[in-house]
């Protein structure tokens, strides 16, 4: 499908990567990892013909489609979730305007013997069939489908783009992308934004999936459940392997372990051919063995060991001032947006040097109430904060707060301080932004990057609380376990809002669960909780939840009950089923006659008028024929 050869890209006379090469083919569902700023987007934007390479090629099958969810998107205002949606099937719009203006004139008209009027019905007929072809008559049904995998309720369909936050105004891309039945998927960090139900959906339909995917995502989980091969950047190179992320790492551990022996036994080869070069040369007649042992070596492939880019930055969150030791303290709070209550009657202490976590599906309320905290968001009830309390808070969109024309140390620099405008540089050193790279401008920086940034930043001012709101988003797994270290290490107040498990793990002594308006506590940490779930992971608690709800929804009580219910629903899809078959066949037969028999049918004022009705028909049972069959495979 896709060749790339040769490929090499560079920013400021250094190669970001030089010289690589693999192929892309139908089935493969590539994770591509590797450390913030490795170039993992840059790759995805030179697939997508976004940017082009230095010098190499990317050569493609004749009318490939690609597929690209890029990072930074912008929607028309004024469109609903739907008509934005519908924006995948360009086309299939296309042809219902022609289709519309047709049918309009076909109304209009009244010369139906007229040259220009067949040719109208001609147009008509090969209109419709264009749009048969196309799915015309199930891309509504899809896309329905599609946004509610994604998390989308119907009531948010007919609301506008702009009314919703940027994280699901990327989920709005992502499905247009799926929707759009692309050859090649290019998809950066699609599981930011998701919460685990979506996540889940989006593995499935991912792996159902016909053609390329290339996924960059630190999601661990994720690349395992969804991938069947890596390919890492690292120092310029790729590693290249029919693997899942966590068999690729353990394969490219043994490879180089292996690629080690093998250097050290080469080594005392090496080490005794030029002791034997040593003592030939003395010996005029052993000259000519030494000249051929030199030779030897000389043409010897040296065997070399892959390097690792092991450049991690180096984090530490200091408490500006010591705290009462009540930091914050919560009565019969509440808070409801319109008539939807996220938060009802909360009741919470916090205290001096605890540290929190923040857990349940998205939409229960957590960034919601880390956002009240920080007194972002107004509320009912009572919330008194603590003597001393000064709060650092990382939101869940901090990256995009940073203003993308300026350079990293002018951000760091504009937001400091007489007293630390002097360690600016030093900071940005510690998070792996040195030399020229301070002077790069915040847009050209990957996800990573900016979120290292915003790190940093936070690092100027003063506090003894911080709040996080999931942090690791665009982290890479170095990042993540160094923001964690740090975390351990950080002798304030900590409350978290994360999705992470292996992030969570040891991380904090507490946990509150958030469902239906309310919070439940659990005096523990993050394996505590998952074992008073009796679940293994966050996901297995969702899928616990979500097949509670379908068996309580919609399976019968008793087995006589669920056949009786199969056997009512195959009757309905049996005699739409007939209606279909009878309305296609007499469809097939106007048309006919159209062809046929032009000037008699047009005699006939009402012949329109049932054909168009039995059009219309047609699409009703189509639809409900949908609707029965997605019903009987859930209760199968």
């Amino acid at each position: 499908m896709l060749n790339i050869h040769n490929l090499s890209v560079s920013f400021g006379g250094e190669y970001l990567f030089e010289e690589i090469a693999f192929r892309l083919n139908s089935g493969d569902r590539v994770g591509l990892i590797g450390k913030n700023g490795a170039g993992k987007s840059t790759l995805l934007k030179l697939l997508s013909k976004d940017m082009q390479p230095d010098s190499g090629t990317i050569a493609a099958d004749k009318e490939i489609k690609i597929g690209f969810l890029r990072q930074d998107i912008d929607f028309e205002q004024g469109r609903t979730v739907l008509e934005e949606a519908y924006q995948a099937f360009s086309e299939i719009k296309s042809l219902e305007a022609k289709l519309e203006n047709v049918n309009t004139q076909l109304a209009e008209r009244t010369d139906y013997e007229s040259e220009g009027y067949h040719q109208l019905m001609v147009d008509l007929n090969e209109l419709t069939h264009q749009y048969e072809i196309h799915g015309g008559y199930n891309y509504q049904g899809d896309t329905e489908k599609v946004l509610q995998g994604l998390g989308f309720l119907r009531s948010d369909f007919d609301k506008e783009t702009d009314t919703f936050s940027g994280g699901w105004r990327m989920r709005i891309e992502l499905a247009k992308l799926l929707l759009q039945k692309n050859d090649i998927l290019l998809l950066d960090e699609p599981t930011n934004h998701l919460d685990i139900e979506s996540i889940i959906w989006l593995e499935q339909f991912l792996k159902n999936y016909t053609g390329a995917v290339v996924i960059v995502s630190h999601d661990k989980m994720f690349l395992d459940n969804v991938t069947n091969r890596s390919i890492e950047i690292s120092l310029g190179r790729i590693y290249d392997y029919n693997k899942p992320y966590s068999q690729y790492l353990e394969l490219r551990s043994e490879i180089k372990e292996q690629q080690l022996n093998a250097q050290k036994n080469q080594e005392k080869q090496i080490q005794q051919t030029e002791k034997l070069i040593e003592k030939f040369r003395a010996k005029a007649s052993k000259a000519s063995m030494a000249q051929s042992l030199i030779k030897k070596l000389d043409k010897l492939d040296r065997i070399a060991v892959d390097e690792d880019d092991n450049a991690v930055m180096n984090l530490r969150f200091p408490v500006s001032v010591t705290p009462g030791k009540v930091v914050a303290e919560l009565e019969q709070l509440d808070k409801s947006y319109g008539e939807k209550v996220v938060l009802k009657n909360i009741n919470l202490l916090i205290e001096r040097g605890s540290k929190t976590a923040f857990v349940g599906q998205n939409g229960q309320g957590k960034t919601t109430l880390a956002k009240i905290l920080v007194q972002e968001l107004d509320y009912q009830g009572r919330l008194k904060m603590g003597h001393n309390v000064q709060i650092g808070y990382f939101a869940q969109n901090q990256a995009e707060y940073l203003e993308g024309n300026k350079t990293i140390l002018d951000t760091m620099v504009d937001a400091a301080n007489e007293t630390n405008r002097s360690k600016v540089r030093d900071i940005l050193g510690s998070f792996l932004f040195r030399g020229d790279e301070v002077d790069k401008y915040v847009k050209v920086l990957s996800g990573g990057e900016r979120n290292r940034l915003a790190l940093a930043k936070m690092l100027l001012q003063p506090f003894n609380v911080l709040v996080m709101d999931e942090p690791t988003n665009h982290l890479d797994i170095q990042s993540k376990n160094v923001l964690k270290q740090a975390l351990v290490n950080f002798e304030g107040t900590l409350i978290l809002v994360s999705h992470d498990r292996d992030f969570l793990q040891g991380l904090t002594d507490k946990v509150y669960e958030f469902k239906d308006g309310g919070i439940k506590e659990y005096l523990g940490d993050i394996n505590f909780y998952l074992e008073e779930r009796n679940a293994e992971n966050f996901r297995a608690i969702e899928k616990k939840e979500q097949a509670a709800a379908t068996a309580k929804k919609e399976r019968p009580t008793n087995d006589y009950q669920r056949q009786k219910q199969l056997k009512s629903l195959r009757n309905k899809l049996s005699t739409i089923e007939r209606k279909i078959t009878g309305l296609e066949k007499a469809i097939a037969d106007y048309d006919h006659q159209l062809l046929m028999e032009y000037d008699k049918t047009v005699a006939e004022p009402s012949f329109f008028d049932t054909y168009h009705g039995a059009k219309k028909d047609l699409e009703g049972l189509m639809k409900e024929w949908e609707h029965i069959s997605t019903q009987l495979e859930n209760k199968m």
